[in-house]
């Protein structure tokens, strides 16, 4: 039997869109799919740069772009790898800084739902 997903929870459910919608993708794209996946997965590879300190960086990157399912990914990303909230908040302001309205509309909205859903699961 397949996981289950909570719907309600719309955090979860973007992250199941977005997986699903890269599965299609991948099944119509194999070749640029994996050459995509190869450059990512060496991006975020430990380095000099923690991967913490990467998704970090890419959360703010994908506020600025206003990315939604790229914010959600890296809240994920920033959680899974042993970012505080107080890291992702302080993150957040350094992407509305550079960013403004936008940004912060985005941090008091989707960051914070984004955490509240994902916090519980680590």
């Amino acid at each position: 039997m397949g996981q289950e997903f909570d719907y309600d929870n719309g955090t979860e459910g973007a992250l199941h869109d977005y997986k699903q919608g890269l599965g299609l993708f991948t099944a119509k794209m194999p070749e640029i799919a994996r050459h995509y996946n190869a450059f990512t997965e060496a991006c975020f590879k430990e380095g000099s740069v923690s991967i913490r300190d990467k998704h970090l960086i890419a959360l703010g990157i994908s506020l600025h772009a206003q990315d939604e399912y790229c914010i959600i990914y890296h809240v994920k990303g920033c959680l899974d790898n042993g970012a505080s909230e107080e890291q992702i908040l302080e993150t957040v302001g350094v992407a509305a800084a550079l960013g403004g309205g936008a940004a912060m509309s985005q941090a008091v909205t989707l960051i914070q739902e984004a955490v509240s859903d994902l916090k519980g699961t680590h």
